[in-house]
This record gives structure tokens, sequence and C-alpha cells, in this order.
């Protein structure tokens, strides 16, 4: 008879979930030594449990279906949950496994006992405790389809649970839950053929495939102003796909973008506000005098509300689709520009870009507009340490694609050894470290909230040059090879030696700081 562990591993299997990003302590030993008897999981150790938990959105956004990960107790899951945050705006399914104390030692208040229901409730969607082997494999199958509604669901297992024998798989498959979709488009059609200034803002699953396609029809048919959100989780983009401009991450820009619009239509969005709070200005982004029409709010409606509104609006018409071209290849001095300049003119077909770049990235949207199509996936809830985690995922999830990580110094250092697992697991991911020895976005931000005055103390929590990090090093210690690149010319040639070798490799771009 098997034990619970072996139960939940084939429940997860046979609900769809066959990668796991593991970071394990003592409590899911059991889980550890049934993956030899369920040989259909893959698991991939992480040094870290951010990069684990990164790594799990990265897969699920390429995937398009859950991985889990194996996290130990409290203390294990408050290290992903930066991630886990970042997953949760993104709106990714992962299933996430957290180890406990078993049933009868949690009343003893061991060190690592602590309250995780509370640390899982911050971020999941979904929460159960196992308190009966008995229940596993349904808890399992349960957290699988609840995970694939677009959340995180977090399945808390005691260790008496996985050892215990007498586990059950699921009496039933259960499939992803939904709700109601919205079949009245009256009010969204009478609003885009009124003849008054409209926006489209997408999100979720409406920036890639047919849905992209649908939203760029019914804006060219009826002259609305296309979007997306600032930060997709998943965007199709270059030459060939239909063109769809980002909302800007600047109150002042967004405001601009949105200047004058009367309808603003969100299909897989939320209405759109400041990411703080500024001084003398609202948080707000929503025109004064402009109507909010949240037509599908969670992305399976957004999938399921374009194409019929797009038959309504827009019989006839063809989207926009974005002309192929290239920057030349650059010359001369290394700066953020140049590097997308190198990047636009050297991106692959079919590339996934994982775009963590933060200020040096200004340049990167244009320079690639043009290259042949691929995905970029962005840092969706803010908290940094996401780019290289997810770019590791979504190598696992699809290992004949090239992958491009793009990725900032400070935020770098929050999740390095991401770059072990993608040499232990030899993944294609090319990683370009930006190194401006700042964290330039906090400089920005001092003059944003009105700070920009600050002294050199505060000035100095800022610079990342006393001493200056190592990247090529840090990256050769854990098995990748890396060079640093300090011209254009130097960039452009390692980025296409880089791109065109398969397994991992780290390029340091010392470029100077944007602000």
């Amino acid at each position: 008879m098997p034990n619970g562990a072996q139960t939940l591993i084939r429940g997860l299997v046979d609900a769809g979930v066959d990668v796991c990003f593991a970071n394990p302590g003592t409590s899911e030993m059991h889980f550890v030594a049934a993956l030899d008897d369920v040989p259909e999981m893959r698991p991939v150790l992480c040094l870290f449990e951010g990069v684990a938990t990164g790594a799990a959105d990265g897969y699920a956004r390429m995937a398009e279906r859950p991985a889990c990960t194996l996290l130990h107790l409290g203390p294990g899951l408050a290290n992903g949950l930066a991630n886990l945050h970042n997953a949760r705006r993104a709106r990714t399914p992962i299933v996430n496994l957290v180890g406990d104390h078993a049933l009868g030692h949690k009343p003893l208040d061991a060190p690592l006992e602590s309250d995780i229901d509370a640390l899982a409730g911050s971020v999941s969607g979904w929460l159960r405790r196992t308190h009966d082997v008995a229940d596993l494999g349904t808890d399992a199958a349960e957290a699988v389809a609840a995970a694939a509604e677009g959340q995180i669901a977090t399945l808390i297992v005691p260790a008496d649970i996985s050892w215990t024998e007498g586990g059950k798989a699921a009496p039933t498959a259960l499939g992803a839950r939904s709700g109601a979709i919205p079949s009245d488009f009256a009010a969204v059609t009478a609003a885009l053929t009124s003849g008054e200034p409209a926006a489209i803002l997408l999100g979720g699953a409406a920036t890639r495939g047919a849905e992209l396609e649908a939203a760029a029809r019914i804006a060219r048919a009826t002259g609305a102003k296309l979007l997306c959100e600032t930060f997709p989780a998943r965007l199709e983009r270059g030459a060939g796909a239909p063109e769809v401009e980002r909302l800007a991450y600047l109150a002042d820009a967004a405001s601009a973008q949105l200047a004058g619009v009367r309808h603003l239509i969100l299909i897989g969005a939320a209405s759109p506000v400041t990411f703080f709070a500024y001084p003398g200005k609202p948080g707000d982004l929503v025109p004064e005098g402009c109507q909010v029409h949240p037509l599908a709010p969670t992305p399976q409606q957004a999938a399921a509300v374009l194409l019929p509104l797009a038959h309504q609006v827009a019989p006839e018409a063809a989207p926009a689709l974005a002309a192929a071209r290239r920057p030349d290849r650059p010359t001369g001095p290394l700066t953020a520009e140049s590097a997308a300049d190198a990047i636009g003119a050297l991106l692959p077909e079919d590339a996934i870009v994982v775009d963590e770049s933060n200020t040096s990235g200004l340049w990167l949207p244009g320079a690639t507009a043009g290259a042949p199509r691929h995905d970029w996936l962005t840092l969706t809830g803010g908290a940094i340490g996401q780019g290289m985690p997810v770019a590791t995922g979504a190598a696992v999830a699809c290992p004949r694609r090239p992958v491009l990580c793009l990725e900032s110094d400070g935020s770098a250092m929050y999740t390095m050894q991401a770059l072990w697992t993608q040499a232990r697991e030899n993944l294609d991911v090319t990683t370009v470290i930006f190194d401006n020895r700042s964290y330039a976005i906090l400089n920005l931000e001092l003059q944003q909230v009105g700070a920009a005055a600050a002294g050199e103390r505060a000035r100095g929590l800022l610079d990342l040059s006393r001493p200056e990090l190592d990247f090529v090093a840090l990256a050769n210690g854990m098995g990748v090879p890396a060079a640093k690149a300090t011209t254009a010319e130097e960039f452009t040639a390692q980025l296409e030696r880089a791109l065109a070798d398969p397994g991992p490799y780290l390029i340091d771009c010392v470029v100077p700081p944007v602000v």
C-alpha cells in the first residue's frame, strides 16, 4: 500500500503536474524518497526557495500548466514569498507544496514551528492542510484544479501524513473550475462604436495567441487605442505579431497615454493605478470622465470574450502587425542603448525573453519590436529577484527554445543561485547583467517622490560600486561560463556566441547608469 508521499506525487502526475522545483528539508524527506517510485515526476533542485518559486512561475507561464514547488516549513515558504507574490500578480498557476511538522509534534513548539497558514494565505488563492492520509489524493487533485484557475494553490502536508500508509488516488479526475463568462457585450460594443475615444487594456491570456490578434482587430476596426499592462506575464511580440503598446511605468507618461479616453475596456487586466503614491499626484490613472468597462476580469474570461467581441465589432478587420526590422550592430561605447541595439540585431526566432532590466531596459522595446517572433516575460509584481529564476523555469518548460534573461545588477544579487540550477540542468539560458553599479531605479524614485536633494549618505544606500561585484567570478563559481563586455563590439560578439552555443552563459554588460 503506498504511503502519503507516493500518493501525493502520483496524484500530481495524474493531474498533469510533472515538474517539481524543490528545496526540501526534513519534513519533506518521504516526498524526496518517493520520487524514485514515481519516475514521471521531474525534480529540479534549487539552492534557494526564491529560485524554486520563481522557476515554477516561469515554467507555468510558458507551459500553460502548473509546476509544483516543494518548500520546507514556514521559513522555507517565507524565503520563497517574494516570487510567489510576483506569480500571484501574474495569475500564474502554481501548486505550492509546503511540508510541516508531524501533527503530534506541532504542540511541542519545536524551533521551526510557525504559522504556515498565515504566511501562505498572503499569496494563495486556495489553501488547504491535509489531516488524513486518506484525503491526500483528493487534496492533490483539487490543488491542481484550483491552480489551473490562474492562482497559487498551497497544500500543507504534515510529515506524518507523508510517511503513513493508506493513501488513495482521487476518485475522479478534477478539471479546472471556471467562473461565468460574460455574454452581454452590448455596453462595450456601444462604447467601441460610439465615436468617443476608447482604449482597450489587455492582461492575462489576452496578450498572446488568437486573443491578442482579436484585440488588435477590434482596435483596428474601431480606432480604439490598444494597450497592455505595464508588466505583462507573457506578451507575444515581434515581426508579424500584433502591435500593442505597454502602459508606461511613470505616472505622467501613463496619464499621457490615457489622456482624453472616454471609455476604458478592461480585458484580463485591472483598472490602472500608479505603482506608488507620489506627492501631489493622483494614484488612479483613469482620466476624469472616463467610463471603465471591466469586461473580463479573470484570465479565463479574457480568453473567452475577445473572439466573440471581435466577431461583433470587427468581422472583416485585419490586425496591425509589426514589420520586420532590426537595428544595425552597434559600435563604440557600450551603453544601455547600444546593448539594446545588439539584442535587437541578434535576437533569435522563437526566443523567450525574461526582462528584469529595469532602467537599463528603456530602449529594449523599440530595438526588438521588429525582431523575429518571441515571447516577453516581465516583472509582474515588482518584487526584484525574479529574472533568473523565471528564465530557469521557462527553459525547463521549453527546452528547444533559446532563453535570454535581461537582468539588472542589483536584482541579480537576490537570486544568483539560479545559475547553479541552470548549470546542473544544462539549460539554454543566456543571462545579460546590465552592470551599472547602482540601484538606478531608486535614484529615479528619489526624484519622483521629491527627495532628489538627498545627500551623500542617502545616495550611498543606492550605490553598488564599493566594492564592485564580479559577476564573471560569481557565474564561474556556480558552473556557468561568463565574460565581461565593456564596448559595444565586445558585447555584440559575446552575445552572438552565447546565443549560438547551447547551455547557460552569462555576460557582464558594463554600462553607465541611465538615471
